[in-house]
């Protein structure tokens, strides 16, 4: 009898025995299932608060998210500093899912004719401020002109609310200039340039917004949620989007992480204090920097946590785009939402579903 039958009938023993362990035993049940890696990008940011305590959890060795996918399933998690970033990685199939901003999504819907991803749920509302410097001169809305407004990049959320807001006011506003000149500068150098009086104004989000209040010398002039009458003031300041191939691949997935997404949002919300300390802990870990405990605090009062994408903000940010010469038409947004994973997991928790639109 040769070594290579011997070693034949070794292999298919132990291929039967397996057999019998997957057939028959809730351990080989889940020995056999096939291993799944979902890779989720977001930002280290409070407005991606489900992302980032998830992250958190996940770090401790505790995921919130696996616990809820199933044994065979892997997440990991990416960081990204801003949206184009974390879109492109999401278009190149690096990721499956990203926490991002409305601008970054519908620039990418917009190049790739929609066919490569969906928003699937919401994440964040609010959290947007226009802020003057004590020093700028500025008290009133007439006072803008010849000032310099920064905002986080060019064409991201703030800085097209910027644009499309001294728009309404009569003011002309260019990509490069105008009466006003709007300034995109990295949120961590608004502090600096605003100290220094080589700006007078900032448009950003929490928690620079609460950061330039307490630290730099900065009063709110406008909160951007009054601009949004129509909504009752609440605009998308993140949502959740996945790859369509993903989607394809594993619905079932999908629709156990939106589930899972809905409850932690739950969580954080009826948990502040606990919530909060995860969330500075997480967003050291990832930036290197150790954020004021009072800046987050203060910051948290204007979020509101929601898995609802709030569609008419986007349509609308995506229209402000285009008049502040962004875009070279209005984008067709149609086919960018995917909500009925959401939905039927909000029946299943008995929530009030949001709306989905063709």
């Amino acid at each position: 009898m040769g070594l290579a039958y011997v070693g034949g009938m070794a292999l298919n023993f132990f291929k039967f025995i397996l057999w019998l362990v997957c057939f028959f035993g809730e351990l080989g049940h889940g020995f056999c299932r096939e291993r799944i890696t979902i890779n989720v990008g977001h930002f280290p940011n409070v407005t991606h608060a489900q992302a980032v305590v998830g992250h958190a959890f996940t770090r401790k060795g505790d995921g919130w998210f696996e616990k809820r996918l199933g044994s065979n399933v892997v997440v990991r998690w990416y960081v990204y500093n801003a949206g184009p970033s974390a879109m492109e990685a999401l278009l190149a199939g690096t990721i499956d899912m990203t926490y991002v901003g409305p601008s970054p999504a519908i620039n990418a819907y917009l190049r790739t004719g929609g066919r490569k991803f969906k928003i699937i749920a919401g994440g964040c509302s609010g959290g947007a401020a226009l802020l003057v410097h004590t020093n700028s001169g500025i008290t009133n809305t007439s006072d803008f002109k010849g000032k310099r407004v920064l905002t986080p990049q060019l064409g991201n959320t703030q800085d097209v609310a910027t644009r499309a807001w001294l728009r309404s006011l009569g003011y002309k506003v260019g990509l490069t200039g105008g009466d006003v000149l709007v300034l995109p500068v990295s949120n961590p150098d608004h502090l600096t340039l605003l100290r220094k009086g080589e700006a007078h104004a900032s448009w950003t989000v929490e928690p620079w917004v609460s950061s330039l209040e307490l630290e730099g010398g900065c009063k709110i002039f406008l909160e951007e949620r009054a601009l949004w009458t129509n909504t009752g003031g609440r605009y998308v300041t993140t949502h959740l989007v996945c790859g369509t191939d993903f989607l394809q691949r594993h619905p079932d997935l999908v629709k156990r992480w939106l589930r899972a997404h809905v409850e932690l949002s739950q969580w954080i919300s009826t948990n502040k204090l606990a919530a909060l300390e995860i969330l500075l802990r997480e967003l050291q870990a990832e930036t290197g920097f150790v954020l004021n405990s009072n800046v987050l605090s203060r910051a948290w009062d204007r979020l509101e946590l929601t898995w609802d994408p709030i569609p008419a903000s986007l349509f609308k940010n995506a229209k402000d785009g285009f008049e502040v010469g962004l875009f070279p038409r209005v984008p067709d947004l149609r086919g960018i939402y995917e909500l009925s994973y959401l939905n039927s997991v909000l029946k299943e928790l008995r929530l009030e579903p949001v709306e989905e639109l063709e």
